[in-house]
């Protein structure tokens, strides 16, 4: 059968929804996949930026699943490699940058294990994140903060509050006291709002397990015995697998999986139109960079875009005055990182990992300083240390900033902002600004979907959206819910499914990270 012959699924979005989608059709039906792409970038928010043969994870993505189909799918595409040693690295990076062979991306699919490490750094020390009960927590806390802690959490045990807002969700868990310590401000600084004033939904989402008690539990079952990683919540993993050159080098992979099957992958293909006819997609409407545009037409229609972006696409079918509202008003949040390749950390590392050269061995750091605006440092050598291209003498971190676009941080100039940037850094002691060799910035529209005003009548919309039969909301900000990236796949899977049996309702799909059994792969 020609692809002329087969029926068509135009997917938007080629991140790990749309990417996903495309390649379960490819394994499990005759559809044939064309996936619209409006950037000239592979993986949305889980690509890989290279800079200079330095490569960034914008946002950081744990490869860690409680869903066995999504880690079949990863293991498909990567097999697991293993941790390699130091030696092994220098070694391999010697061949990598000798050889002029195919790219590395392309042919070395491997996943790596990782440790996981992050830690908080507040009052101008590490404290664990998860927020643990050791000694040294206490000792970074003082005497009067700890008896104050302690008291807030005994309090919240007993006195429960209604969970209306993301305030209440984290003091019902943590107690006031270590609320206002380590979520309060940083939580304002990511959604630009206070906890008090966004809905609980992020925290069920996200950390619905989490609270002292799961700590407590996490560290009497690590001293007195074993549990199934099903059973781990999940901000409490200890290890996680993670491409050899970085998440974009997994999609990338996919990608090109997906041509070689026969699906199609266009890049610089927006979608700015949607004909519907009789509660059907007939066809979208696609412009290049020219502006230049083609109608291609579907028989069905998969969308990772923005639900304001689809809502206000659609051409032929009435969109109510209320569902246009809620759609166009729905919140987001955007992102910018710094990337800077440095000499090395002013900190150094003071816990029982082993790391090269005494490096950090975090991941993550959560910056909950008050006084700069910076929210995370990544530093990308713990991550692969294939992502750099000297990983023995330089550090490439990144700095993450949460702003709003056309906000002032997104306006800045784009120097300004990366020296504005090194100098938090420096300020808070991490760096030296004479260690700076290189600096870069990259800036990512829409990357959170935010839990606050139009959200809470997103219901309204879904109802409209699922009443075009063949039309599908998949990912992130397919359906405006903080998904992770196993979140995303798996909108996807469910509407392959549900497309291949025929089947009419599409709450299945909706239902993804709402249940009881919580899938995920950590990321910002």
């Amino acid at each position: 059968m020609t692809n002329k012959d087969k029926k068509t699924a135009v997917i938007v979005g080629a991140g790990p929804a749309g990417l996903t989608a495309a390649y379960q059709l490819l394994e499990d039906s005759e559809i044939h996949p064309l996936v619209c792409e409006q950037s000239d970038v592979i993986g949305g928010i889980s690509q890989t930026v290279n800079y200079k043969g330095n490569r960034m994870d914008i946002g950081g993505h744990r490869f860690f699943s409680k869903s066995q189909r999504v880690n079949d799918f990863w293991n498909k595409i990567m097999p697991l490699q293993g941790s390699p040693s130091t030696d092994d690295i220098l070694l391999d990076k010697k061949k990598e940058f000798a050889k002029d062979g195919p790219d590395p991306e392309k042919t070395d699919r491997v996943m790596l294990v990782r440790e996981r490490v992050s830690r908080i750094f507040f009052l101008r020390k590490f404290f664990d994140y998860p927020i643990s009960l050791k000694l040294n927590t206490f000792t970074n806390m003082g005497l009067v903060r700890t008896i104050k802690a302690g008291c807030g959490f005994l309090w919240a045990s007993v006195n429960k509050r209604k969970e209306t807002s993301l305030e209440n969700f984290y003091i019902n868990r943590f107690g006031k006291p270590l609320y206002s310590m380590f979520f309060e401000d940083y939580t304002e600084k990511v959604w630009g709002i206070h906890p008090s004033k966004l809905g609980a939904d992020w925290g069920s989402q996200r950390v619905k397990g989490l609270s002292i008690i799961a700590v407590l539990k996490d560290m009497l079952t690590k001293k007195f015995g074993k549990k199934s990683a099903d059973k781990v919540e999940t901000s409490l993993i200890e290890s996680f697998v993670y491409p050899k050159y970085g998440p974009g080098q997994l999609w990338e992979c996919v990608a090109d999986d997906i041509v070689s099957k026969g699906g199609e992958v266009r890049k610089n293909a927006a979608v700015k139109r949607v004909n519907v006819e009789n509660n059907r997609v007939q066809s979208v409407v696609v412009e290049a960079p020219d502006g230049s545009e083609q109608t291609l037409p579907c028989d069905y229609l998969l969308s990772s875009m923005p639900i304001k972006d689809l809502v206000a696409a659609i051409q032929g079918k009435e969109v109510p005055a209320d569902v246009s509202r809620i759609a166009s008003q729905l919140p987001y949040r955007d992102f910018i990182t710094v990337g800077l390749l440095v000499k090395k950390l002013k900190i150094k590392n003071e816990t029982k990992i082993r790391t090269y050269d005494h490096r950090v061995p975090d991941t993550w750091i959560y910056i909950q300083e008050r006084d700069v605006k910076i929210g995370r440092l990544q530093v990308f050598n713990n991550w692969s240390p294939y992502l750099l291209s000297d990983y023995k003498n330089t550090m490439w971190i990144g700095l993450e900033y949460f702003c709003t676009e056309g906000d002032e941080m997104w306006t800045m100039d784009k120097q300004a902002f990366i020296d504005m940037a090194i100098r938090e850094l420096a300020h808070i002691g991490i760096i030296d600004v004479e260690d700076v060799i290189d600096s870069t910035q990259v800036k990512i529209k829409k990357a959170y979907p935010s839990y606050f005003g139009t959200y809470y009548e997103l219901d309204k919309v879904i109802a409209y959206l699922d009443s075009i039969e063949n039309l599908y909301c998949i990912g992130r900000n397919g359906q405006h819910r903080y998904n992770n990236m196993d979140h995303s796949m798996l909108t996807a899977m469910e509407t392959v499914d549900l497309m291949v049996s025929g089947g009419k309702d599409k709450s299945s799909i909706w239902a993804v990270n709402t249940e009881e059994e919580y899938h995920e792969t950590k990321q910002s």
